[in-house]
């Protein structure tokens, strides 16, 4: 029987997990236990910060509508309870843009609202 070498595919798998480390500074780019644990770590703050990102902005909209209802001298919750009440339904990532980019629109989007 022919003797079989083995050690390949550890091998290729130590090698990708040191290329997917690749950039991380001092031991944790070129030893392998090391790359492993940060690059579970990373994983992790990756997953959360996913989530999380949702989260920041959504709040950056609404700090945006909240500024620009303001200069029309409306405040965010009284608007939102308006619109809810009209059952309109547009969201808070359009509503900003409106704000920011267009705000001759937005006042008269407004005005109706009203």
């Amino acid at each position: 029987m022919a003797r079989v070498k083995r050690g390949i595919m550890a091998s290729k798998r130590r090698k990708n997990v040191l290329k997917m480390a690749k950039g991380f500074k001092w031991r944790r780019k070129s030893t392998f236990r090391a790359a492993k644990e940060a690059l579970l770590k990373a994983g992790k703050y990756a997953y959360r910060d996913r989530r999380n990102k949702k989260r920041t902005n959504r709040r950056l909209w609404i700090l945006k509508i909240n500024n620009a209802l303001r200069e029309l001298g409306l405040t965010y919750s009284k608007f939102i309870k308006t619109m809810s009440d009209k059952k309109i339904e547009i969201d808070r990532k359009v509503l900003s843009q409106m704000a920011q980019e267009n705000p001759t629109i937005f006042a008269k989007f407004i005005e109706k609202v009203k």
